[in-house]
């Protein structure tokens, strides 16, 4: 089913003709013109740079309204899955297009169990690379090596979805958890059959054989909420990256390394790195919070506020105002007074009391208070991103699946305006 109706046409008059392109409308009541057809009937094609104007696929995953400030995950809202669901209840909705039953989630968490840890062979991938390696360098190498362990994935729409989502759901888990013991030379803790995804997540990352992890029951919730914040968000850099190599049919390893490598760039999930580093540097600089809003308002000034501002929403990222939750509730709970978050609430506050970043509908977005939560738990900074990419695989997955079964899904090839030479004469070698 398409999920969309030819709502009329709009008309291109070009060259003394005109060509009708068919209009569709969504469930939601977005329209978009059908240029499919558009370089055989008028000789064009379309010019978008960065594709903000260009639907590249249906998908019944995640919708994001940019002017309503809505997420919503199979038609969920996220402040209800945030506030009521753990992140596997979300991994399940999203992949099945369901919220589980109990016993379809205690399944589900059984086989996340059965099938977390990795191959005992791959170990020895972690001992080979540098010791100031970076996790997401890691973490994207060892999601393709397990095709080599794995490969009866490659064949994955004959297999169960269940068990390839939860293989690869663990799986990461396990390796990022090991590449961060790795890099402080600590030895690798295995995953506990008695611990839940999160919980278990934490205790690898931060237990070890002379130290307990003491386990925090609202630092586990903080973990579920922070994770399903991030699990889907409608065709994004890193998502759009899945699914043009999944066109060319590769298996789902090399998709999802595919996607780890572009959610890695700062302008994607290493933003949440960004912002912590930002924020460092004002407070190391004396917290002067109106100086840095005068310098970020300063055209001729190359500084930014990271943090503020999304490249879909016009108005404050609901995922921000979750987030920021968060981020008080868990530092509360700890006893932690971070000067780091007086400093974000100090821009947030100025820089939306502000004109110039109003009028811009520059408001903080979800990676603007996630970086104080995390390192309030204990996470280095270069994780960071590395937990965006644990908390976006089950969209990535189910994105991935949603493109293998569309029958309309070709190999991604987009065109382009050439603005090299042309017809130049052929000079041998010699005479050059």
């Amino acid at each position: 089913m398409s999920g969309e109706a030819e709502s009329g046409k709009a008309q291109l008059a070009f060259d003394g003709r005109t060509v009708d392109l068919p209009v569709l409308t969504d469930h939601i009541g977005q329209r978009a013109v059908d240029i499919r057809n558009l370089r055989k009937d008028a000789g064009l094609t379309a010019f978008d740079p960065g594709f903000a104007n260009t639907v590249s696929c249906r998908s019944g995953v995640s919708y994001v309204d940019g002017e309503a400030g809505r997420l919503v995950y199979r038609g969920y809202a996220i402040e209800d899955l945030a506030d009521n669901c753990t992140f596997i209840e979300v991994a399940y909705l999203l992949l099945h297009d369901r919220l589980p039953t109990r016993p379809q989630l205690e399944q589900f968490s059984v086989l996340m169990n059965r099938h977390s840890m990795i191959h005992e062979d791959m170990i020895t991938f972690f001992a080979k690379y540098p010791e100031h390696a970076h996790p997401m360098a890691v973490l994207s190498a060892m999601v393709v090596s397990l095709s080599s362990f794995y490969p009866e994935l490659e064949e994955s729409e004959s297999e169960e979805l269940d068990i390839t989502a939860t293989r690869l759901l663990s799986k990461l888990r396990t390796i990022a958890a090991f590449s961060y013991k790795k890099s402080i030379g600590e030895p690798f803790v295995y995953p506990s059959y008695k611990l839940s995804y999160c919980a278990n997540f934490l205790n690898m990352m931060f237990s070890s054989p002379v130290r307990d992890y003491p386990m925090d029951p609202m630092l586990v919730r903080a973990m579920n909420q922070l994770l399903i914040l991030h699990a889907d968000h409608d065709q994004n850099c890193s998502t759009s990256t899945v699914r043009l190599v999944g066109s060319a049919r590769v298996n789902l390893y090399a998709c999802i390394a595919a996607g780890i490598c572009a959610l890695w760039g700062p302008l994607h999930g290493g933003a949440n790195q960004e912002v912590i580093e930002m924020l460092e540097l004002i407070h190391k600089q004396g917290g002067n919070v109106d100086g840095v809003i005068e310098k970020a308002k300063d055209r001729k000034d190359p500084f930014r506020l990271s943090g503020f501002g999304h490249r879909i929403y016009k108005t404050y990222d609901p995922r921000a105002k979750i987030a920021k939750r968060i981020c008080q509730e868990v530092l509360g709970k700890l006893g932690v007074s971070d000067p780091l978050l007086d400093i974000a609430m100090r821009l947030e506050e100025k820089a939306l009391a502000d004109p110039f970043f109003v009028e811009r509908k520059l408001y903080p977005n979800v990676d603007f208070y996630t970086g104080i939560t995390y390192r309030a738990i204990g996470f280095p900074t270069d994780m960071y991103t590395v937990l965006f990419a644990l908390g976006r695989l089950p969209g990535w997955i189910s994105q991935w699946q949603e493109m293998v079964r569309d029958p309309e899904q070709k190999i991604w090839r987009p065109r382009q305006l050439y603005t090299g030479q042309n017809n130049l004469p052929f000079v041998p070698i010699d005479k050059r």
